[in-house]
């Protein structure tokens, strides 16, 4: 009989072969065993990025055959833990389960009542963005409240929270970190202090992004600390985004900076009491905090009397919340944690992508407007980013590189997406571009025109709907594919302008 541990080691030994042979395409840009691009083939905006390692990971948790989330996500959730410094991470299905986590959380009876989320309250939130970072808000039966988002940083226009506030009706703000670049931290923190405001930042595209403030002004706002991974500055608190405050949210979808294929999490910053309600809602809403497996960490599983159920009643089998099943898989989280030792060099791979379009395109301003992070006011070749006087710095992993085609260009930005779709270059929207415009947001305001709250025109995010697109930046990315999205680019903006010349030179000569 052939010893069990033996064959193990030789099904992951052949694991390892299969996918060197196999997966060549998906390794890091960087890794010289990556298979090269080939000219004519699609360059992707997203994707994943792996070797054999996540592929023996995956294999080795499957001949376990736990499945269930079990050790390989309890590993993953402190393990990401410690990488943002945050009392607890919580594994999750998408980072959509996740914001619908974070924010049910928020309506738990179990909170102070007076802070509370209850149907009818309102969640100030952005308009432009992705759809479940709003969603949810509507899902518990609270009330988005929608401010406009900046064209250059794609983020919420935090000058406005002030005017969207609603005293007694104001529970929290819930935004995303759009495309890998923070939000104005700074403003909705002491925001969300003047008037006891819940945060949850959504950080789906964001792992990995760093947000920087004045030590004084920190300290002002509660933060001392850096997180983990960052210098000691005395004057400077430095802070991964996503640990800034209560909640917050990733998403391990494949474009994402790191992939367990599906998959999300909940970040519980501080406040512990958080972690058992969030986990309660992923958890079919039980008020039991025992893991699958295990029973009565309490050392009363038969000693409650909760709700009007009988004194003793199994507490494996008491609810608390009106929950969901929301896990995913343990061959997920050990998929993860190879991943997150990865995430260190994916974020500086982003960071030279988008530094290499950013240089690539520098002649193309006069018609494509480029992003900039939040509080910079301009980009240099030579000196980089300059800053505005708060004092306040982001460090973006970017998640794309937006571009922006002016109005007085000869050209729309469908016209230049669909010669990038022609050339086979991903190219995507800002997701939702104006979430108000959006048929599910049309209908529910026909429906309920009390269901949300708008906070003016919405001009900025009406702008990213019909003039933004972006190009991917994850570390999939090689030096030949960026080189050709550069060139399709100038070559398109080349011909569009001569065109518009001899257009021009032909109606001067009628006259």
């Amino acid at each position: 009989m052939t010893n069990p541990a033996a064959l193990r080691q030789e099904i992951l030994r052949l694991t390892r072969e299969y996918s060197r042979q196999v997966h060549g395409g998906f390794r890091p840009a960087a890794d010289p065993e990556r298979n090269p691009w080939q000219e004519g083939t699609t360059i992707p905006y997203a994707g994943r990025v792996f070797t054999e390692d996540e592929v023996e990971a995956a294999v080795s948790s499957t001949l376990d055959f736990w499945l269930t989330l079990g050790k390989e996500g309890e590993a993953f959730q402190q393990e990401l833990a410690a990488f943002l410094g945050v009392r607890h991470s919580l594994l999750v299905n998408s980072g959509s389960s996740a914001n619908l986590i974070a924010i049910s959380a928020l309506t738990s009876p179990k909170l102070p009542a007076a802070r509370r989320i209850k149907p009818g309250d309102e969640v100030i939130t952005v308009a432009a963005g992705f759809p479940t970072t709003v969603a949810p808000i509507v899902q518990v039966g609270a009330v988005p409240v929608f401010i406009d988002a900046d064209p250059i940083t794609g983020n919420a226009s935090c000058e406005q929270l002030e005017a969207a506030y609603s005293p007694g009706k104001t529970k929290a703000v819930m935004m995303a970190h759009a495309l890998g670049n923070p939000f104005d931290l700074a403003t909705t923190l002491a925001f969300c202090r003047k008037y006891n405001l819940w945060l949850v930042e959504d950080n789906c595209d964001a792992l990995g992004c760093s947000y920087s403030m004045p030590r004084e002004l920190a300290e002002s706002l509660s933060f001392s600390e850096h997180s983990p991974g960052h210098n000691e500055d005395p004057d400077r608190v430095v802070r991964w985004t996503g640990t800034w405050d209560d909640l917050s949210t990733q998403s391990f979808y494949p474009p994402h900076h790191l992939t367990m294929g599906e998959g999300g999490a909940v970040n519980i910053v501080r406040d512990q009491k958080l972690k058992v309600i969030a986990e309660s809602f992923r958890d079919w809403g039980r008020d039991c905090w025992c893991p699958s497996g295990i029973d009565n960490t309490c050392n009363k599983r038969f000693g409650w009397q909760l709700g009007e159920l009988p004194a003793g009643y199994d507490h494996k089998y008491t609810y608390s919340h009106l929950g969901y099943n929301l896990k995913p898989l343990d061959p997920q989280a050990a998929i993860g944690r190879v991943q997150l030792r990865r995430l260190p060099q994916f974020i500086e791979a982003r960071k030279q992508n988008w530094e290499t379009l950013r240089r690539g395109l520098a002649a193309h301003e006069d018609v494509l407007e480029f992003a900039l992070p939040t509080h910079a006011t301009g980009w240099d070749p030579d000196r980089g980013f300059s800053w505005d006087d708060t004092g306040c710095r982001t460090d973006c992993s970017w998640f794309g590189f937006k571009i922006a085609v002016k109005p007085t260009a000869p050209f729309s930005r469908t016209e230049l997406a669909q010669e990038l779709d022609h050339h086979k270059i991903g190219n995507r929207m800002l997701f939702g571009g104006n979430l108000l415009r959006q048929p599910a947001f049309v209908q529910l305001r026909q429906d309920r025109p009390e269901a949300l709250r708008v906070m003016g025109e919405m001009t900025g995010s009406d702008e990213i709907m019909n003039s933004t697109l972006f190009l991917g930046t994850f570390p999939g990315l090689t030096q030949a594919m960026l080189n050709q999205e550069i060139k399709v680019i100038a070559d398109f903006l080349r011909v569009q302008t001569e065109s518009c010349s001899v257009a021009s030179s032909m109606g001067s000569g009628l006259h």
